[in-house]
């Protein structure tokens, strides 16, 4: 029995052990909501009323650039919206220096059938928002959303 002591205490430990990682492991993947950590209060989200998004807002009309392929010329237009009225004048204070070259080197680097689509328009809006939001001062940039697109031939 003295010789069986030692390997029944290290079975017993290891079967602690196992039970408690495999708890642990549960918790975290599953992130149980018994344990209080995964209630997060709801988020609201503030409706803006028609004026108060044109006062947000800044447009760029009519940019054109070619695309990847040299013979296809794109001639696009958006809407910026900015979380307050002084991030929209920082905005556009940056705009011919800053968010142009970005809109620039960024369609330089798309092509034609990358664009087409509401979810080729969707990744431009979504990766132009991921570059324009470090180059802002203050606040952040809310919305990028493409009015007028047109792809032509040269």
């Amino acid at each position: 029995m003295k010789k069986m002591l030692p390997w029944l205490i290290t079975i017993l430990l290891s079967i602690t052990l196992i039970a408690i990682v495999s708890i642990i492991l549960f918790r975290s993947l599953f992130n149980d909501p018994a344990d209080g950590t995964a209630e997060k209060e709801p988020v609201e989200i503030e409706v803006l009323s028609a004026d108060e998004r044109v006062e947000v807002t800044a447009e760029l009309n009519d940019f054109r650039r070619n695309l990847k392929d040299p013979e296809k010329v794109v001639i696009i237009s958006f809407a910026f919206q900015l979380d307050d009225k002084k991030t929209k004048e920082d905005f556009d204070k940056l705009l011919e220096i800053e968010i142009k070259p970005m809109l620039s080197r960024t369609l330089a680097d798309t092509s034609a059938e990358e664009l087409n689509g509401s979810q080729g328009e969707d990744a431009l809006e979504s990766k132009l928002l991921n570059l324009i939001n470090p180059a802002l001062p203050k606040g952040k940039l809310i919305k990028v959303e493409i009015t007028d697109f047109i792809i032509t031939e040269l």
